[in-house]
This record gives C-alpha cells, sequence and structure tokens, in this order.
C-alpha cells in the first residue's frame, strides 16, 4: 500500500539486518523501496541491494554537503545510470546548514556539483532527487537554470515554506514527506502536506535517519513509511488506502517504473 521513496537501507547499522528490514516492509504494506545514493564509493552497495530484490531500486550520486567525497563528472553519472536498476540521479542539491555566520563562498563548492547532476539527468531522461538544506533560493535558481524541469524529480525530505514548494511544483518536481512530518513541533510541514496535490506528493523515511512518532529517537527503516502515510492522510482527511494508492502511483509515475 506504501513506498518509500527514499532510504538509505546499504549503510551500516541497517544493512546487516537487511532480511528483517525487508520482512518488515511486506509486514507493514511497504510495497517498493528507492535505496539512494549518497557517494560513489558505496554506491556498489546499493546497486547490489537493487539487483538482489525487484522491489528495490537504486540512485546514482553524491550528497552535496560531502565536501571530500569522490567528485562526480557528467559522463561517469550518465555511465552509472545506465543499469536499468537505477531509477534516479541524485541525491543532489545544496545544503547550507552548517554555514553558522560563515560567507556563502565557503559552499561555493556544492554548486557545481549540483550543476553536473542536473546536467546528467537531462542527457540520461532520468528524474532528479534533491536534497535542499537552508539553500532554497540558490537551489531553485540552479534547478530553473540548468533546465531541471525538463526531467522533473522530487523535492526529498521537505522541510521549507509552502512558497518554494509552489515553486518546486512549478518546476515539475514533486514533494516527499519524512518522518519530520510527525513530530509534535512541525506545524509548518503538517500544514504543507494538507496543501500539496495529491497527485505531487511522495512519502520517504530517509532511513536510517529521522524515525518518525512513535519511534523517534531510534534507527529509522522502510515499514515505518506506513506511519508516515497513516499520519498524512489523517491530516488531509482522507483513508490511509487512497493516500497510499495515490503516492504510490505517483512514485511509479515519477520514475517511469511500469507498477506490477
Amino acid at each position: 500500500m506504501f513506498i518509500d521513496s527514499h532510504c538509505h537501507i546499504n549503510l551500516s547499522g541497517i544493512a546487516q539486518r537487511l532480511p528483517d528490514v525487508l520482512e518488515q516492509m511486506q509486514i507493514n504494506s511497504v510495497t517498493h523501496a528507492l535505496c539512494v545514493s549518497i557517494d560513489l564509493d558505496t554506491f556498489p552497495s546499493v546497486l547490489k541491494i537493487a539487483h538482489a530484490y525487484p522491489h528495490i531500486f537504486a540512485s546514482v550520486g553524491v550528497h552535496p554537503d560531502y565536501e571530500h567525497a569522490r567528485e562526480p563528472d557528467v559522463d561517469e553519472l550518465i555511465s552509472l545510470a545506465q543499469d536499468p536498476k537505477v531509477i534516479a540521479i541524485g541525491e543532489t542539491g545544496l545544503d547550507y546548514y552548517q554555514l553558522k555566520g560563515r560567507t556563502l563562498d565557503v559552499m561555493a563548492w556544492q554548486q557545481p556539483r549540483f550543476r553536473t547532476h542536473i546536467q546528467a539527468a537531462r542527457a540520461t531522461g532520468k528524474p532528479l532527487i534533491i536534497h535542499m538544506r537552508s539553500a532554497a533560493k540558490d537551489t531553485l535558481r540552479i534547478m530553473q537554470e540548468e533546465g531541471a524541469a525538463e526531467v522533473g524529480g522530487v523535492m526529498h525530505c521537505f522541510t521549507e515554506t509552502w512558497d518554494v514548494a509552489q515553486a518546486a511544483l512549478t518546476q515539475n518536481f514533486f514533494i516527499s514527506l519524512s518522518g519530520i512530518v510527525t513530530f509534535k513541533n512541525a506545524i509548518k510541514i503538517q500544514e504543507i502536506a494538507k496543501k500539496v496535490p495529491l497527485e505531487r506528493l511522495l512519502l520517504e523515511t530517509d532511513s536510517p535517519y529521522l524515525a518518525p512518532i512513535p519511534y523517534r529517537g531510534k534507527p529509522n527503516e522502510p515499514a515505518y513509511v506506513s506511519h508516515i502515510g497513516r499520519f498524512v492522510a489523517q491530516l488531509r482527511g482522507i483513508e490511509a488506502e487512497q493516500l497510499g494508492a495515490a503516492t504510490s502511483a505517483n512514485f511509479f509515475r515519477l520514475f517511469r517504473i511500469r507498477s506490477k
């Protein structure tokens, strides 16, 4: 009934108990998951899981906040994205959260990397997974300058304002909600969860991070996207089954997957 559109089940701590993680997905009616790449060195572990399980997919990319990661170029991303289990480019984007009073020049190195990912996405025709933290203005500007709307994608773990959400929707992007939406102080995100058109909404865990209530503070896993989905359905005043069906259809449509 639900799909986890963004998780990291290849990472240490969750990869070691993968059989149980996948079993819990089934028990909780989570049918598919997208295991998202954060750097090129660990990308093979992402791809290995995707090839081992038909209901797990992969992306390829380098996280914007990993300054010392091996830098991708457009050709390498294009080449790696040819694998049929790779359905997206990313995660990519901009993260200025660590700026903390320093000049923006300190984070300027992220922008060429972001442009590289958008160019690779346009070349492959695969959608983007965008990480945006404390950098909405530059993120949206670069998306527009590089023609990201041509392939579209998803604003992962969205925590910005409704105005930013609308700007992303205008550029052919979906909005994805994580476990943050269930937090008691997440009033702004809860309001956005009510406003995003149902046909442009996705759900995610970002596991092993950001576990939703009632698991906050514990390791997250894809099964918990069912809790996020039920919470969002209640916010919107619809049945969980309706929300699950809609967000699952959105996942298949965005990532050009034929549902089975």
